[in-house]
């Protein structure tokens, strides 16, 4: 079972892992992108980051973090921009969810966001991820 139910995504962050969720295209961007969100602990708390990156991949070549990054507000790249800070993990899955669209029933553990990314590629990227076909 890819996808993490509530007490599961609650408890890896409790136990200092992230979690994340691939979120489909980026809309309205110049070149093809990417998104997904990740909620990550940190001391005292949790951030989550949403991160966007060119859309460079297929289905042999699906590693995320491995895309280009969009420069930040400073015009650096950077790596996921932060959109949250919650004291609680609950309250971390509610934020994240609130500011991208995240899907409660659809989050994965570090580095599977990486596979939905190569279903989205084999599904042949649409508009709406995930997809209703």
């Amino acid at each position: 079972m890819r996808y993490l139910i509530e007490s599961f995504a609650v408890g890896a962050l409790r136990r200092g892992s992230s979690v994340e969720q691939f979120l489909g295209v980026v809309e309205g961007s110049a070149v093809p992108s990417v998104r997904w969100v990740e909620v990550v602990p940190q001391a005292g708390g949790f951030v989550a980051m949403l991160h966007e990156s060119e859309d460079i991949g297929n289905e042999r070549f699906f590693d995320l973090v491995e895309f280009p990054n969009f420069p930040g507000p400073d015009g650096e790249e950077c790596f996921g921009i932060e959109v949250g800070i919650a004291d609680q993990a609950l309250d971390a899955l509610d934020l994240a969810e609130a500011v991208t669209g995240a899907v409660r029933q659809r989050w994965v553990n570090a580095g599977v966001a990486q596979d939905e990314y190569r279903d989205f590629v084999l599904a042949g990227r649409p508009a709406q991820w995930p997809s209703e076909s």
